[in-house]
């Protein structure tokens, strides 16, 4: 399993050429990451009407707009799985009759990519940029994150870590998929939460998850929870992860970071093959043991 670590800000893991890795639905955390900044700079607010619709955007980054995902349709799975090219939005759209909200806003929970897709389409409203731009130019380049970008080919993804096995349109991901090598991912966790970019109100407001029941089987998870782009919960030991998992097609990334006192790590994992629950244990694992060779003085 490839992986990565900065602890108490500083890389751990040693400094070498990586390929690149998609992020899957870690990219959600970039995308909310880039909305906050807008909220920040007073472009939007947390708790207001958007896009001429009845959530919030806190409701969107939270899943908790009532919108429902492209993921449960048996047409989707199907088309992804036969290599086909992404539909469009408005076509996925229409297949999901995607514009019906499932439940009132803020009532319930359901992730949603759609939810995504919109967070995205909102960014590049109030910039009046690319959502390629506007992530590079708010969030990736002042975090100093370099090589990190949006897959727009399937042959961008034969430069990633599964090389040429997988024939996959990322545009499947309406929401965007970015790739890059696992240690930015780690890099741009542990910078966004340690840092300065969003003001500390706006950190707290990030980590402040909806609790979603209780231990999942396989997976390291004691209290669940989802924040503003962040899975958001505690794990054994009384401690509590912030970050993101990701999965598609033949590979998993976990992104998560650690806190214990004054001490911080942040890990990043990726694995091609692998279940959600094994990525995420081997971040777990990696980042006791960095908390704990702290501990020590080691």
């Amino acid at each position: 399993m490839l992986s990565s670590l900065v602890s108490n800000g500083q890389p751990r893991t040693p400094d070498r050429s990586e390929l690149m890795a998609p992020w899957w639905s870690f990219t959600k955390t970039v995308l909310a990451a880039t909305a906050l900044s807008l909220v920040r700079d007073a472009l939007v607010g947390l708790d207001e009407p958007i896009l001429d619709q009845p959530f919030t955007l806190r409701q969107l980054l939270r899943h908790e707009a009532g919108l429902a995902d492209y993921g449960e349709l048996a047409e989707y799975h199907a088309a992804v799985a036969n290599n086909e090219s992404a539909w469009s939005a408005s076509e996925m759209m229409q297949r999901l009759d995607g514009a019906r909200l499932r439940y009132s806003p803020g009532t319930d929970w359901r992730y949603s990519n759609v939810g995504y897709l919109l967070i995205g389409r909102l960014i590049e409203q109030l910039t009046d940029l690319t959502l390629d731009d506007a992530v590079s130019q708010r969030v990736l380049i002042p975090l100093g994150l370099s090589n990190v970008r949006f897959a727009k080919t399937r042959a961008d993804l034969h430069t990633a870590h599964l090389g040429g096995t997988l024939n996959y349109d990322p545009a499947w991901v309406y929401h965007g998929l970015l790739i890059g090598p696992i240690s930015q991912a780690a890099l741009f966790l542990d910078r966004l939460l340690s840092g300065d970019l969003l003001s500390p109100g706006l950190l707290l407001e990030m980590q402040a998850a909806r609790t979603l029941g209780g231990p999942i089987p396989g997976r390291p998870w004691i209290a669940p929870g989802y924040g503003l782009g962040v899975m958001q919960g505690s794990i054994d030991g009384g401690l509590s992860l912030c970050g993101h998992t990701g999965c598609g097609p033949g590979s998993v990334i976990a992104v998560y970071r650690i806190c214990n006192g004054d001490a911080s790590a942040c890990c990043a994992a990726f694995e091609a093959g692998a279940s959600e629950g094994a990525v995420e244990a081997h971040v777990v694992g990696q980042l006791i043991q960095v908390l704990r060779q702290g501990a020590e003085g080691v």
